[in-house]
Formats: C-alpha cells, structure tokens, sequence
C-alpha cells in the first residue's frame, strides 16, 4: 500500500515538472522575442524651428467714444408743430431738426416793426426839425434812443422765432427721436442724440510701468467683434499727465478711423498700441510643449543609424525649455532648442525620448499668431 502511494506521488511530481518545464520554456521564449520585437514608429506631426520678429503691442481694452456728440434740447419752450427728422438719419451742420410754434412771437414781430417803422419816421422828422431850430437837441436824442430801443425790441424777438427752429450743430448720425408732433416742450428738455462716427475717440488705460513706452501719434489697431478681418488703426492723441492712485494706470486717448462705422460710442474694443521696435523670438506651436511640474520639454526629431541594418531612423529626443511669451498659436522658447532643429507638435503626451518616428504633416493644423476662428 505504501508503495503505491509513493509511486503516485512520483508520478504526479513528474507530471506537474513536467508542465512547469514546458512553461518556462515557453516565458523564456516570450521573453526573447519581446526583447528582439521592434515596434511600428509612430506618426506624428512637426515643425521645423525658424527665429522671427515679432512686433511689440501693448494690450488693452478700450472705451469708443464721440468726438463730438451731444443730445440735442429746446433751448426754450414751445409746442412742436413740425418734425424734420427720422431716427437713424444722417444730418449736416445746420439741417433742421423741429419747428417749435411761433405764432405769438410772429404776431409780436410784426408789432414791434411797425413800431420800429414809426420811430424812424420820428427821427426824420425830429431832425430836420432840429436843421430849422424848430426842435432841441435833447428831442433829437430822445427819438434817436426811441427808435434804437424798438429795434432791438425787433432783435430780441427775431432771436426767439429763430431758437424755436432747432438746427443740428454739427454733422452726424441722429439717434432715436424723443419728440412726438404737438408735444410741449419746457427748456432743456431732450429731443433727439446727434453723435459724429468717423472718427471715434478710443480712451483706454495702461499700467504705470508701461508709461515710459508711450508717446503721443503712436500707431494703435482695432477692431469691431462682429467684423474680425477688418483692422482699424488710428494715432495716440493725449496721454493723461496723472496716473490713477487707486488702480496705478495711466489714461490714454486715441484717434481712430471708422469709415465703415461699425464702432460705435460706449462699445469697447481691444486695442493694440504698436511699439517701434521689433524682438527677435523662437517661436514653437504650443502643442509641442509637455507641461510638467519638473519642468517643460519638447521632443526633438534626430536622425540617426540603425546600428544592425544601417538605415537612417528618426528618433526623439526629449529637451527640457523654458518659455518666454505666448501669442495666438505660438510660444517664444527663449533657452533649449536651436534654430534648424525639429520639433513634434501633436500627441506629445504619449510619446518618449527615444521613440521612431514618422512625420507626417498632412493634416496638420496650422499655427497662426492671430488665430480667429469661425463663429459656431
């Protein structure tokens, strides 16, 4: 019985050796061929380094105002009997705007003339008088004053017929009507906004460090949100000689174009004040940086060859950078690569220093330094 039992248990030994033998063998030569697999290179995009100028803006966001604009108001009161205007309309200096009810003031015109008339006739009359000595000097000065007096009466009243026609003061664009036919109105009170459009005052406010790069008919640019493609420019007017205690920023005040009228006052806008100099920069797209809390790095693309056939391969190397400023797409690298080099600007979060890879541009997006994409 025992011997049985020994034998079975040599026998299952043998077997479970047996497997496990076979096994071994097996992860060894999984082991070997995993040593001896080359992997598929990778594709990816890339870009070739190249210095450029980049222009130098100061950045901020401005106020549109009116060079000239104002609500035009009676300047006395009346009852409105005419409206020469529509809302929206362009209008020139002097055009008139609303007709104002004269009848009183016509009525004591035509009073005032006759009595004017009159005092003239006295003066003639009083003088030629005076030639004979048939009246004194004090009646020749008297009527002479009469008659001085009945026509600046006649004045007084032609000023007032003439401020119940209200005119535009100057040339511009009308705004929404706040008049309406037979309305009475006290002095003061508002009837229509008059503001000119071309050209538009654009206030904005500049940090105190950057004042010393500021000077009066420097070059601003501008440009409406709804039209992106158009570029307004305009010059650099007035620098305010005060700098804000609260916010340590300094006013600025330029003078812009706007033909298409597509600024408006009381919109803002971003402006770009253009400095006369130029930076020379590294740029890279900013898809080619791993940002890291060790550090940020780019892959680099180099050549070299294969050690057992002798073909050339790309592969990466992984270069620690560091950054300088941003703009649209691109990033300033200022330490860590070189021009000439290549870079890859895709999938940079999979791949590894030493990789093969494949370029392949083909749909690859382009970086623009004023990216502006399509409204969706």
């Amino acid at each position: 019985m025992v011997k049985k039992i020994v034998l079975t248990t040599i026998a299952v030994a043998i077997v479970i050796g047996a497997v496990v033998y076979a096994k071994l063998g097996q992860f060894t030569a999984m082991g070997e061929a995993a040593e001896n697999m080359v992997l598929p290179p990778e594709t990816v995009t890339a870009m070739a380094v190249e210095q450029a100028q980049w222009e130098q803006v100061i950045t901020a966001t401005a106020t549109v105002s009116a060079v000239q604009g104002v609500t035009v108001s009676a300047e006395i009161g009346g009852r409105v009997t005419a409206i020469a205007f529509e809302s929206g309309t362009d209008v020139e200096a002097g055009d008139r705007l609303l007709q104002l009810d004269t009848s009183s003031e016509t009525a004591q015109l035509a009073a005032a003339e006759a009595a004017a008339a009159l005092a003239r006739a006295d003066v003639a009359r009083v003088r030629k008088l005076g030639k004979r000595d048939l009246a004194s000097d004090d009646a020749v000065d008297r009527a002479e004053a009469l008659l001085k007096e009945t026509v600046a009466q006649v004045g007084v009243i032609q000023a007032q017929i003439a401020k119940k026609t209200v005119r535009a003061p100057f040339a511009g664009q009308l705004g929404l009507r706040l008049v309406n036919l037979g309305q009475i109105l006290n002095d003061g009170d508002p009837i229509v906004p008059l503001q000119t459009l071309d050209p538009v005052y654009l206030d904005f406010s500049v940090p105190q460090q950057h004042l010393g790069r500021l000077a009066t008919d420097m070059l601003v640019r501008t440009h409406n949100d709804g039209d992106t493609d158009t570029t307004l420019t305009g010059r650099i007017l007035a620098i305010s000689p005060q700098v804000d205690q609260v916010t340590r920023n300094v006013r600025v005040r330029a003078l812009v174009a706007n033909p298409s009228q597509a600024l408006r006052p009381g919109m803002f806008a971003q402006v770009e004040v253009v400095q006369p100099e130029q930076r020379t920069v590294l740029p890279i797209s900013a898809t080619a940086v791993l940002y890291a809390p060790f550090g940020d790095s780019v892959f680099v693309v180099e050549e070299n060859a294969d050690a057992q056939s002798g073909e050339t391969q790309q592969v990466l190397r992984q270069q620690f950078v560091q950054l300088g400023e941003s703009r649209g797409d691109y990033v300033d690298v200022t330490e860590g690569l070189k021009a000439g080099e290549t870079v890859v600007t895709s999938g940079v979060f999979k791949l590894r220093a030493g990789t093969q890879v494949v370029i392949d541009n083909t749909l690859a997006p382009r970086p623009q330094l004023n990216p502006r994409p399509n409204d969706s």
